[in-house]
């Protein structure tokens, strides 16, 4: 089992809509990965070394090696493939829609109308997630020592901020982003008003764009 490369980027190809290829080269071999577009945006340039965390498996008896950025990433991927109905390519779309904190806060707080918003996943898929992994991403966060930010809206209304947020047309990352930084860098209180969230969050992201 292949844990992890570390090498030389020698090469990313996308292949079609947000499908990416990378190619390691580690001791004069080049590994071909699929990894999220996410990741892709984040790599150094050609010739820089990377270290990869990997998945390996066989689909249809061809070995496929796919990437990540961290281990934390990696093992999410391999619990979101533990569903029923979650193949790779949905699950990359999951890790590549919300940033690996609040993907797993969504399953574990069964916010579905957060999960909906990657592409192929509708709401039975979502609720699925939220019902076979709940219990297990709980564990997991606890035994890997991954921390999810304190940050954003009270729980009782962080979803009616989110949606009316996602309602506007901005996407789940800027949503996210929107927020954290409302709470860490604004420091708005947790249980402000659902207007003042909306309104300081959009204030962030309207500064954003106009850069």
């Amino acid at each position: 089992m292949i844990s992890y490369l570390k090498g030389i980027v020698a090469g990313i190809q996308n292949n079609s809509g947000n499908r990416y290829t990378l190619t390691v080269e580690v001791n004069g071999l080049g590994y071909d990965l699929h990894i999220p577009a996410r990741l892709a945006q984040q790599l150094p340039n050609l010739g820089s070394e990377v270290q990869i965390f990997t998945h390996y498996q066989i689909r249809e008896e061809v070995p496929l090696l796919y990437g990540f950025g961290s281990p934390g990433e990696r093992d999410v991927f391999r619990h979101l493939l533990s569903v029923s109905g979650i193949g790779a390519a949905l699950a990359i779309a999951l890790l590549d829609t919300l940033e690996l904190p609040d993907l797993v806060q969504a399953i574990i707080t069964a916010n579905t109308q957060l999960l909906i918003q990657a592409p192929g996943v509708g709401k039975k898929t979502a609720e699925r997630l939220c019902l076979e992994l709940k219990s297990k991403l709980i564990e997991w966060r606890k035994t890997a020592g991954f921390f999810v930010a304190t940050g954003g809206p009270a729980p009782g209304i962080l979803e009616e901020v989110q949606m009316t947020l996602l309602a506007l047309g901005y996407t789940a990352n800027e949503v996210s982003h929107a927020l954290h930084v409302v709470s860490e860098e604004i420091g708005l209180s947790k249980d402000a008003y659902v207007e003042d969230w909306i309104k300081q969050a959009i204030t962030h992201l309207t500064t954003e764009y106009s850069q």
